[in-house]
C-alpha cells in the first residue's frame, strides 16, 4: 500500500499505510485528545505515557499499546512530543478538518444540541436544522432556521459529507435514519431510545442518556449498605403482655375483637 502525505508544522510528513485500529482504542483517542488539549498553552513539550493514563482514567501499558497504532512509540526517559501527538491524534480522527452536522429533529434534546457551541470548537459545526412538524419549519434556533424534513436531499447535497444528529422521539427514529441514508449521510449519531438499523457501509453511533443511567444506578445500589435496602418501617410500641400471657404482643383474639371486648 501506498503511504499517503500530510503537513505538520509546515512540513510534508510521510503517513504510513493506514492498519486496523481496535475499536476500543477508536474508543479512547478522543479522550486522549481531550487530555492533551488541556495541556495547549501550559508549556507541556512533552509528556510520559503514566502522566497521560492519569489524565485519560486509563493505565500506562494501555496508553503505550494504543499509541503505537498511530506509529507514536515515544522516546524512553522523555515520553512523547504533546504537540506531535495532538497532530497525530486529530489526523487519525479526521478532525484536521470540519465536519458540518444536522440535527434532525428539534424538540428539547434537538434545541440544546443546536445551541451547544463545543461542537463547532471541536471541528462539528451544526449546519442544518431539520423537522418534521410544519409549526416548527421557519424557527430560528442556534442562529439557523429550522427546515423541512423533506429538504433533506437538497441540505446533504449544499453541506457535502457530513454527519447526522437523530434527536427525534423513539417511533420515528427508523424513519428519520432512513430519509438520511437516502439523502447520501453516512455517519449517524442517534440519540433516539431506539435500536436503528442502517447499511454496513453507514457508520452507527449510539447515545442512549438513560441506559447510561441505569448502569450507574446498577452499582449505586450495589455501593449501597444492606440495611438501607431492606429497612422495615418501625413497629408501634407495644406494652408488654401480663405475666402467664403467651399471645404476640398486639395479637387480639378474634372473638374478643367481633365483640368490641378487650383482652385483659
Amino acid at each position: 500500500m501506498k503511504a499517503s502525505t500530510s503537513s505538520y508544522d509546515g512540513r510534508v510528513t510521510a503517513r504510513r499505510p493506514r492498519r486496523r485500529i481496535p475499536e476500543a482504542t477508536v474508543a479512547r483517542l478522543p479522550v486522549y485528545l481531550r487530555s492533551l488539549l488541556e495541556l495547549t498553552g501550559t508549556d507541556t513539550a512533552t509528556i510520559s505515557s503514566e502522566r497521560l493514563a492519569e489524565m485519560a482514567g486509563v493505565n500506562a501499558a494501555k496508553v503505550r499499546k494504543d499509541l503505537s497504532y498511530l506509529g507514536s512509540y515515544g522516546t524512553r526517559g522523555v515520553g512523547y512530543d504533546v504537540e506531535y501527538l495532538l497532530f497525530q491524534m486529530s489526523r487519525e480522527l479526521g478532525c484536521t478538518q470540519d465536519w458540518p452536522v444536522i440535527i434532525v429533529g428539534v424538540g428539547n434534546l434537538g434545541h440544546a444540541l443546536a445551541n451547544y457551541r463545543g461542537f463547532a470548537d471541536r471541528g462539528f459545526p451544526v449546519g442544518a436544522l431539520v423537522d418534521a412538524d410544519p409549526a416548527k419549519v421557519g424557527e430560528r434556533v442556534g442562529g439557523l432556521v429550522i427546515r423541512g424534513i423533506e429538504e433533506l436531499p437538497t441540505i446533504a447535497a449544499e453541506l457535502g459529507t457530513c454527519i447526522g444528529i437523530v434527536a427525534t422521539p423513539a417511533q420515528v427514529a427508523q424513519e428519520v435514519a432512513d430519509r438520511l441514508v437516502a439523502a447520501g449521510v453516512s455517519s449517524i449519531l442517534n440519540f433516539a431510545p431506539a435500536v436503528v438499523n442502517v447499511p454496513p457501509d453507514v457508520s452507527l453511533r449510539k447515545v442512549d442518556l438513560a441506559i447510561e443511567l441505569q448502569i450507574l444506578s446498577f452499582y449505586q445500589q450495589r455501593r449501597a449498605p444492606l440495611a438501607a435496602k431492606v429497612a422495615l418501617p418501625p413497629s408501634p410500641s407495644v406494652p408488654a403482655p401480663a405475666t402467664g400471657d403467651v399471645r404476640a404482643p398486639g395479637v387480639v383474639p378474634a372473638a374478643l375483637a367481633a365483640t368490641g371486648e378487650t383482652s385483659s
